[in-house]
């Protein structure tokens, strides 16, 4: 039997693209998101429609209610405030998700807002290249401000960016088209940056303008096992952690890059441009809470330096969201795990360990906001979708962060991904995650109906029981 506090936030998330649909509904602009999306029009579903939560989500706030949830995150597109990133407001959008937070409020849930879960402006890429320039990490506070000022009467919780440690990793989601490797890590760098002012920037305007607001980051969290116990690969899967997440998180929370990481920087060449008012800024902006995204563990080995591979260079794999680093760690298969259909290995007891990781080290409240099972759910004759998988593979995570506060760890709240099926970046409609299914294929919208799949009854349960009957 699982043990939560009577307080604990039970709740589901989501994402703006992924989620919403209208893509330019209302006066809304064109993402990065949306440009990366209409390439594979073709032959997957693109951010069109995607799941319509732009023309249902009264029907499917219901859903969320009657399935108790009691905290929704979301996420605002920032386009659908500002279309073109830093000019004229667009009233229509501010009426929108004022509609959803009163909705939802109407309902009992508590709204939890991402301020920018992968979706760029696409004008701001034209105009600045995105975050290489400087300027759009004060277009990023300005926006944000404009949500507190919209919002903050009735939202107090906030993320500021979604996964910005992994989004950095991805090229297609950074806009970064250099074919040139060292140049395009030294882009990146830069970028990584003027995410981090940005992020310190928002949290102080947020403390400033929300009375009560809670604000903090959203990380793609990592925990890596040495292949062997050779001293060599014990350091490899600490740097691998470092690299990935830790230095992110180091950074909001110290307001300047680990030694370790300005080292890396160093051997590469891609210090970025920093101004010296800077370090006041960053570590004036004091987070909240520090919300897990959490899917997967990683292994990896020790990776020696040779003649073709200096020390700090990276080779990115697949999707860009593992690497190799020379010096540092190689990416290696765990053979002691299972893995879902997509390659992510499934292990709770991972989930445990982060969070105890991330509570031992920054002593914050946290969160975790995404959490889930990606997979080819089916509709039977019957209309039903039987996903066991699902509720075993979200069992064992409630399970773990039972056992994690237990532990000692302050976790406050659970978010799985996803409340509905919505569409996955590369995926598409064949990769959901959802407790509702949305009936729509990638290249047939067909009605669009929400119908409730086992995991949506069970998890209601488990909400109602506060974590006791899983």
């Amino acid at each position: 039997m699982a043990n939560f506090p009577d307080n604990f936030l039970w709740g589901a998330g989501s994402s703006a693209f992924q989620i919403e649909g209208g893509w330019d509904a209302d006066g809304k602009g064109m993402t990065v998101a949306d440009f990366n999306s209409f390439k594979r029009s073709e032959i997957q579903a693109d951010t069109k429609v995607a799941s319509d939560f732009y023309h249902h989500w009264k029907e499917d706030i219901a859903l969320m209610k009657e399935m108790g949830m009691k905290v929704y995150r979301f996420s605002i597109s920032w386009a659908r405030i500002i279309p073109d990133g830093d000019g004229e407001i667009n009233p229509k959008g501010i009426e929108f998700y004022n509609n959803v937070i009163d909705e939802l409020l109407k309902n009992d849930i508590i709204p939890f807002v991402t301020l920018y879960h992968f979706d760029l402006p696409y004008a701001l890429v034209e105009k600045y290249n995105g975050w290489e320039i400087r300027d759009c990490a004060y277009a990023f506070d300005r926006y944000a401000r404009v949500c507190f000022e919209a919002f903050g009467d009735r939202v107090k919780w906030w993320q500021v960016h979604n996964e910005q440690n992994l989004m950095i990793r991805v090229d297609e989601r950074m806009n970064i088209t250099e074919p040139d490797p060292l140049k395009a890590d030294k882009i990146r760098a830069q970028m990584d940056y003027h995410m981090f002012l940005a992020h310190a920037l928002a949290v102080n305007s947020c403390h400033e303008i929300v009375e009560g607001g809670k604000i903090g980051p959203a990380v793609s969290s990592t925990c890596t096992y040495p292949l062997t116990n050779k001293p060599e690969d014990v350091w490899s899967a600490k740097m691998n952690d470092w690299f990935k997440t830790n230095y992110c998180l180091d950074m909001h929370y110290y307001g300047e890059y680990p030694g370790y990481y300005m080292r890396y920087l160093k051997e590469r060449d891609i210090v970025p441009v920093m101004k010296p008012e800077d370090k006041e800024l960053l570590k004036s902006a004091k987070m909240d809470f520090i919300a897990v995204n959490y899917y997967r563990t990683l292994c990896t080995s020790y990776l020696p330096v040779d003649d073709e591979h200096p020390i700090g260079m990276r080779v990115y794999r697949g999707n860009q969201v593992d690497f190799d680093q020379y010096g540092y760690c190689r990416d290696e298969k765990n053979v002691n795990l299972k893995a879902s259909e997509y390659g992510a290995q499934i292990d709770p007891m991972g989930l445990r360990i982060v969070l105890n990781e991330y509570y031992s080290r920054y002593r914050l409240p946290l969160i975790v906001t995404e959490n889930g099972l990606g997979t080819a759910d089916v509709l039977t004759e019957d209309g039903k979708v039987h996903d066991d998988y699902r509720i075993d593979y979200i069992k064992g995570h409630i399970e773990a962060m039972s056992l994690a506060i237990e532990d000692g760890v302050d976790l406050f709240g659970y978010c799985p991904w996803s409340v509905i099926d919505i569409l996955s970046s590369h995926q598409g409609f064949k990769k959901r995650y959802g407790f509702v299914y949305v009936n729509r294929e990638d290249m047939d919208l067909k009605d669009l109906k929400r119908i409730k799949k086992d995991s949506f009854y069970w998890y209601s349960n488990v909400i109602k029981t506060n974590g006791k009957e899983l």
